[in-house]
């Protein structure tokens, strides 16, 4: 049984060379011309979607992003004491950073829209749960990139949309556009955070799983050298994300103790509990009651019960709509729940409209591999010797534009002359509705 699991990991055939995934990654690291262009443009789009509160905007800038190439470059030159790839990757990575916080920077100082939207304030407060986001990501990367079949599907953008590199970047622009010197300061750690893991994560992958060869002319004292500063560099970076995630569960169960408090404690005969406020830095929450007044005595009893909750030394403050000096404090909280409610619905309807169009873009990416099993049998009628199909959308990034295409991969027992190409393509064209078909032969 071992042994069959064990199997069912190997990559066998659909496994890269070395050089092959080496040259790959190289490719991806310089920032020049097309690539530093397509950087710039990718901050703007994603500094508007975090402008407009627009998740969708914001994926978008995310998948045409090329950041990932000199982290992922980092990351390998590190695992195989290649510092000469460590070196070039880090100057790009500079370069892009340097770059993008300053298109997003003046961005921001242009806009007339400076107020601070959920999607932004998500980039500003990292934990624990973004080191294993960014850790798990740059594994499936590095793994896709080992391998010849996943290559050229799905993983790569996902990492890209999961990792979440670019908006960190905008957010610190935004930030240093508004003097909130804080918000620029946790989304650059979340920068940090997503760049260190994934090219850690890169490392892992090149060492451990695929075990690539390391250069030959490295001593044993220098690696041990080299080891010690990486994990110390992981380890530093890691430790506020832990501190902060802490904080962030203690905070969660201070909220859930005091929630179980007020649902079987402060239950009394002709009252009801309007609303409550938990407040977890000064260790207190508040209730508003209307109905029969509750008698000093009841409540007594109840705070007597806050150490069975864990919540010795917590204060209790009640609000009761029958005592005329607390009837402002009632309209004001009252009022407070009202805008909150109306907020939540009006996020619910935007997050609704977000969840339908990112819908929309997913049934358009994946319809077309989707159809593969169907047009292959049908182009087989057609030319007999084509042995597989394989098809999905892609971007093919020109000197000055950037165009989407469908692009079909035909493995054959005999290589596709042209014409063959051209009737191919023309069927693909009137067969599923696209206008640009892009037919490669494969023997």
């Amino acid at each position: 049984m071992l042994n069959y699991i064990k199997q069912l990991f190997l990559f066998g055939e659909d496994a890269a060379s070395e050089q092959e995934v080496i040259e790959n990654i190289e490719r991806g690291v310089d920032f020049r011309g097309a690539k530093l262009w397509i950087l710039v443009i990718a901050v703007l789009v994603a500094s508007l979607g975090l402008n407009i509160n627009s998740a969708a905007v914001i994926i978008g800038a995310m998948l045409i992003s090329p950041l990932m190439g000199p982290i992922t470059g980092m990351g390998l030159g590190a695992g195989i004491y290649d510092f000469e790839l460590l070196r070039r990757s880090w100057r790009n990575y500079i370069v892009a950073t340097i770059f993008s916080i300053t298109t997003a920077t003046i961005y921001f100082l242009i806009t007339p829209i400076d107020d601070a939207k959920s999607e932004l304030l998500a980039r500003t407060s990292p934990t624990i749960y973004d080191v294993l986001i960014a850790l798990c990501g740059g594994l499936a990367g590095i793994i896709a990139l080992s391998s010849r079949s996943q290559r050229s599907g799905n993983v790569i953008p996902g990492v890209a949309i999961a990792t979440a590199l670019m908006p960190p970047l905008c957010t610190v622009g935004f930030g240093l556009a508004t003097a909130n010197w804080a918000y620029a300061a946790g989304a650059l750690y979340l920068f940090v955070i997503n760049t260190i893991f994934i090219a850690f994560a890169t490392l892992i992958g090149a060492v451990f799983i695929m075990k690539f060869e390391k250069k030959a002319y490295i001593d044993h004292q220098h690696e041990t050298k080299v080891k010690r500063v990486i994990y110390s560099i992981v380890i530093v970076t890691m430790l506020p994300a832990v501190i902060l995630t802490i904080g962030m569960v203690q905070q969660s169960y201070f909220e859930r103790h005091v929630i179980r408090f007020i649902n079987q404690e402060m239950h009394f005969p002709k009252t009801q509990i309007v609303s409550h406020h938990i407040d977890h830095d000064a260790r207190s929450f508040s209730v508003v009651m209307i109905g029969q007044e509750v008698d000093s005595a009841s409540l007594r009893i109840a705070r007597e019960h806050l150490p069975v909750y864990d919540l010795e030394g917590v204060e209790m403050h009640v609000v009761q709509s029958a005592q005329n000096e607390d009837l402002e404090t009632f309209r004001q909280m009252l009022l407070a729940d009202s805008k909150e409610l109306h907020n939540a619905e009006a996020i619910i309807t935007q997050q609704q409209m977000q969840t339908s169009e990112l819908d929309h873009q997913l049934r358009h990416f994946t319809e077309v591999k989707e159809l593969a099993p169907q047009l292959l049998k049908e182009i087989q009628v057609l030319f007999p010797n084509i042995k597989s199909l394989t098809l999905a959308r892609g971007t093919t990034a020109l000197n000055d534009s950037v165009k989407e295409s469908v692009v079909a991969l035909i493995n054959s027992t005999e290589p596709l002359i042209e014409e063959d190409t051209e009737r191919i393509a023309l069927w693909f064209e009137h067969r599923i509705g696209e206008s640009d078909i892009m037919v490669i032969g494969q023997p």
